[in-house]
């Protein structure tokens, strides 16, 4: 897939970033990620940070870690004289990641858990999906949720139990929302490789699968994914147009329609990484999602929704919108986060932050979460950061893939078990 953009290289007065989006591959050799930490969240300061650096890796909070080139690193330091560089050479990181890797799916019908020791193409993802189903296709088909950007279907596997298909509360679980966030993909295929293949050995895996009906949607943003492996590894938002701006993308975790209009959560400028575009609700992706959101809620109802996502090792919940409201299932939400933080933390050491979206992390307007819990009528609705805490970031080398998605994992257990 070729992606084009009116010229070959657009600069940062024209895109309002200062990596050139252009067809070829962003290099990123030489640029540094500083840590800067500002007095209070500022979108003033913010904005004026997001036309000098490159990315702004974690927007909306107080202390941010930035993409920057080489010769915007003083620029940036001017603007917020505290900070710290925490990496020196993302081109370095970006190497220890590993190339994308397509396996030999013949060699067996049902993928392997080597499938989860690199990163893959994105082609490969919809094979990994249709093989693992064909392995189980008694209790397993692929589904669609709408159509993206760009005519991509938004593929997710139905996975369920004793009962039948659609007999069960759903268990809804989305990853790769944000483009850069590898390893949420390849945690969501993770969670249905285990629940499918240890089905019919492990007891614990059996009551859990015929207690729900589960729908995993790796990668809800596939036009994103795509771009992210093919031109800008960081690339975070979909690749939906604005008729006003030469910029590209909104952030679909922004676009929902729940409080979308409310401000301080998002972003009305298209450059931003939080564009909360033009309606509530008026990406293609979120259409899709949306509706699958309300088919669930009226069949047999939302027992879970997991927004997978990364870094920061966060199990966050409703409300984003709001820092001062407390949702009414609140202490319910905080003894299952709790539960599922020990049980990461019991597998390799790995410790989660806990708490309300708003006041834990930062605001977000037009939220997933917000949006199943409220207008989807869900028991329980989570956001999860996984690792890490900045060292590697979105760049999560290949050789953490098996330690990530084994400890998250046991905290699917944990919160499936409690969730009953």
């Amino acid at each position: 897939m070729r992606f084009f953009l009116a010229g070959s290289l657009l600069l940062s007065n024209v895109l309002g970033t200062a990596v050139p989006r252009a067809e070829q591959k962003v290099d990123y050799t030489g640029f540094k990620v500083l840590r800067l930490s500002l007095a209070k969240a500022s979108h003033d300061i913010e904005a004026q940070i997001e036309k000098v650096a490159a990315h702004i890796l974690n927007p909306g909070k107080t202390t941010l870690d930035v993409v920057v080139s080489p010769e915007s690193v003083d620029t940036v330091k001017a603007l917020v004289p505290e900070s710290i560089i925490i990496n020196e050479d993302l081109g370095v990181t970006l190497a220890e990641e590993g190339e994308l890797v397509s396996p030999d799916f013949s060699a067996s019908a049902v993928p392997s858990e080597t499938w989860f020791t690199a990163y893959h193409p994105y082609a490969d993802h919809l094979t990994f999906l249709s093989d693992l189903q064909g392995g189980f296709a008694s209790q397993s088909e692929i589904f669609t949720a709408g159509t993206s950007v760009q005519g991509r279907a938004l593929t997710g596997i139905h996975i369920w139990g004793s009962g039948g298909k659609g007999s069960k509360p759903a268990i809804l679980i989305h990853g790769t929302v944000h483009a850069r966030e590898w390893i949420t993909t390849m945690t969501a295929e993770y969670f249905a490789w285990q629940l499918l293949t240890k089905y019919a050995s492990d007891t614990t895996v059996k009551s859990l699968v015929d207690k729900y009906d589960y729908y995993i949607i790796p990668a809800v943003n596939p036009d994103g994914f795509v771009y992210s492996q093919i031109t800008d590894r960081l690339w975070r938002k979909n690749r939906q147009t604005v008729s006003s701006s030469t910029c590209v993308g909104r952030d679909i975790n922004r676009n929902w329609p729940f409080k979308w209009e409310v401000t301080g959560g998002a972003s009305t400028n298209p450059c931003s990484e939080t564009y909360k575009g033009l309606a509530a609700g008026d990406a293609p992706e979120n259409k899709g999602l949306v509706a699958q959101v309300n088919s669930l809620r009226d069949g047999k109802g939302i027992r879970l929704y997991l927004d997978i996502h990364s870094y920061g090792q966060y199990i966050l919940w409703p409300y984003g919108y709001d820092c001062s409201l407390v949702v009414h299932n609140s202490a319910q939400l905080r003894s299952i986060a709790t539960s599922a933080a020990a049980a990461i933390k019991a597998v390799s050491g790995t410790s989660y932050t806990i708490g309300p979206s708003c006041s834990t992390l930062y605001a977000t307007t037009g939220s997933s979460v917000d949006y199943v819990d409220s207008a989807g009528n869900a028991t329980y609705s989570y956001t999860w950061e996984l690792r890490d805490t900045g060292d590697y970031g979105f760049q999560l080398p290949a050789s953490q893939i098996q330690p990530t998605v084994r400890e998250t994992w046991q905290g699917l257990v944990s919160t499936l078990t409690n969730a009953g």
